[in-house]
């Protein structure tokens, strides 16, 4: 059995970095937010992947690989697979995670702050900001599945989609 970390560690870490990135060091600049954290990920996902294969042959294909992710990789860091995979058979693959543990405790609260009382807030506009602080939290594990793939040899562009909380999709787009 290797050293394992406290869920509810790793948890509260994933959230204070978002939360600091987002609210303190770049308020006024999201996008800069989300490329750092989405670098630590990277940094992180490079670093597990090399721990996880170390002992393993290097993989023959893409999709060997992706299946490693989606598999083993996946696993280790939550403890379950990847609910589904789908491939265009042509570099793309969307990874989907039914309930994915970093959006469990995401909550999103419909009301708009400081908005100003005479004016009625906007659902739609606190629907997008909701949705924007929630994708905030998948900078990260975006950046670990980048990280991973580019210490296997597979550069890779990796975004990510909430289709209904707490599922979301991972989609990966292999660099030609």
């Amino acid at each position: 059995m290797g050293r394992e970390v406290s869920e509810s560690c790793v948890d509260s870490l994933v959230i204070e970095m978002v939360s600091a990135y987002c609210n303190r060091f770049y308020a006024t600049k999201p996008e800069l937010a989300a490329r750092r954290i989405e670098a630590i990920g990277y940094l992180v996902g490079h670093q597990l992947s090399e721990r996880y294969t170390i002992e393993r042959p290097r993989f023959s294909d893409h999709l060997e690989a992706i299946k490693f992710i989606c598999k083993d990789f996946w696993s280790e860091l939550f403890k379950k697979q990847i609910d589904n995979l789908k491939t265009n058979h042509r570099g793309t693959f969307v990874l989907q995670d039914n309930r994915f543990r970093w959006l469990t405790h995401v909550s999103i609260d419909p009301s708009p702050a400081n908005t100003d009382i005479s004016e009625e807030p906007s659902l739609a506009t606190a629907e997008g900001k909701a949705a924007q602080a929630t994708s905030m939290h998948l900078y990260f594990p975006c950046g670990i599945i980048r990280g991973a793939l580019s210490n296997l040899g597979i550069p890779c562009a990796v975004s990510a989609e909430i289709s209904n909380l707490p599922a979301c999709s991972f989609v990966v787009r292999i660099k030609a």
